[in-house]
C-alpha cells in the first residue's frame, strides 16, 4: 500500500510538471498575442493619424489657391477634392475616437513651407496653370508619403489600410483632374 501511494505521490509530481510547463506555454501564447494586439493597435492609431494630418494639409493647400482660381469648373473640382478630403476625414475621426485620440494636425515646418511655396509661386502667375502645378505638386507628396506609411505600419487593422488607400485614390484622381489645367 505504501508502494501504491508513492506510486500516486509521483504522478501527481509528474502530472503538476506538465501543468507547469502546459500554464507557462499558454501564458506565453496570451502574451504573444497581447503583444500582437497592442502592435496592431499602435499601428492602426498611427497609421490613421498619418491620414488625418494628410487630408488637414490637403484641405489647408485646397483653400490657400480657391480665391484665386479663375475657370467655374476648375473651382468646382477643387471644391468636390476638400469635400471628399472631408467626409474622409469624418471617418477617420470616428475610428480615432475608438481609440481617445484627437487626431494629428500637419508638421507646422511643412505647412509654413507649403504657404511659402503658395505664395510665392501664386504672386509671380497667378494663373489657373500654377495652381494646378501646386495641387498637383501636393498630391503627388501625399501620395508618397501614404505609401510610406502604408509600408511602414503593416500591422494595423484592415479598415485603417482601406482609409489610407481611399485618400491615395482621391490623391490620384485629382492629379488627372488637375492634368487638363497644367
Amino acid at each position: 500500500e505504501m508502494q501504491r501511494s508513492l506510486v500516486g505521490s509521483e504522478m501527481c509530481i509528474r502530472d503538476s510538471h506538465i501543468s507547469i510547463y502546459r500554464i507557462k506555454y499558454i501564458f506565453k501564447v496570451i502574451t504573444i498575442h497581447k503583444r500582437s494586439d497592442i502592435m496592431i493597435e499602435q499601428d492602426t492609431v498611427t497609421l490613421l493619424r498619418e491620414c488625418d494630418a494628410g487630408i488637414k494639409m490637403g484641405v489647408y493647400s485646397i483653400e490657400e489657391v480657391l480665391g484665386d482660381v479663375n475657370n467655374g469648373n476648375f473651382k468646382q473640382m477643387l471644391e468636390k477634392a476638400k469635400s471628399d478630403h472631408q467626409q474622409l476625414q469624418d471617418e477617420i475621426q470616428i475610428l480615432l475616437d475608438k481609440y481617445h485620440d484627437d487626431g494629428k494636425d500637419p508638421n507646422p515646418m511643412a505647412k509654413g513651407m507649403s504657404w511659402f511655396k503658395t505664395n510665392i509661386k501664386i504672386s509671380a502667375d497667378s494663373s489657373d496653370n500654377t495652381i494646378a502645378d501646386l495641387i498637383t505638386d501636393g498630391c503627388n507628396m501625399g501620395v508618397k508619403t501614404l505609401h510610406k506609411y502604408l509600408n511602414k505600419y503593416k500591422a494595423a487593422d484592415e479598415k485603417s489600410k482601406d482609409i489610407a488607400k481611399k485618400l491615395i485614390n482621391i490623391e490620384e484622381e485629382l492629379i488627372v483632374d488637375m492634368r487638363s489645367y497644367l
